[in-house]
């Protein structure tokens, strides 16, 4: 196990404060703890919910997949939970966490990577880590 905070409520009542959608997911937004970054947005659901409050490392919902995401699994660039947060309205989750490495799979640290300055489109963040060897040939 990680070094994983402690929750003292019942996990069945986090569960319950949280508005899962008709698919059974709601977004969460990692941010990094410290810089208070915001790393990426991703879905979870109940599985995926409960597997990171269970272990500290964060395990989204893959749409895509169809499967668990365990984030890092085959890019090394893992997201130790540190804090497990619920919005006010129960449909949005904030993750604080400690980021290995960078957290897009463009590998730049941030999947908010580009932004729009005088009317166009920018990238204001560079790519760090080549994907190719996060992911080798098949980065998605």
């Amino acid at each position: 196990m990680t070094d994983a905070p402690a929750f003292d409520a019942p996990f069945e009542d986090v569960l319950a404060a949280i508005a899962f959608n008709g698919d059974g997911l709601v977004p969460a937004i990692a941010q990094a703890e410290g810089s208070g970054e915001i790393l990426m947005m991703a879905w979870m659901n109940r599985d995926s919910v409960l597997e990171t409050l269970r272990t500290g490392r964060v395990c989204y919902w893959s749409r895509s997949r169809g499967a668990l995401w365990r984030k890092g699994e085959s890019s090394g660039q893992v997201q130790t939970l540190k804090d497990f947060r619920i919005d006010c309205d129960g449909d949005t989750l904030l993750l604080i966490v400690d980021q290995q490495g960078v957290a897009c799979h463009t590998g730049r640290r941030s999947c908010f990577y580009r932004a729009v300055r005088n009317g166009a489109l920018e990238t204001i963040q560079e790519v760090e880590t080549d994907p190719s060897i996060l992911y080798g040939k098949h980065a998605h």
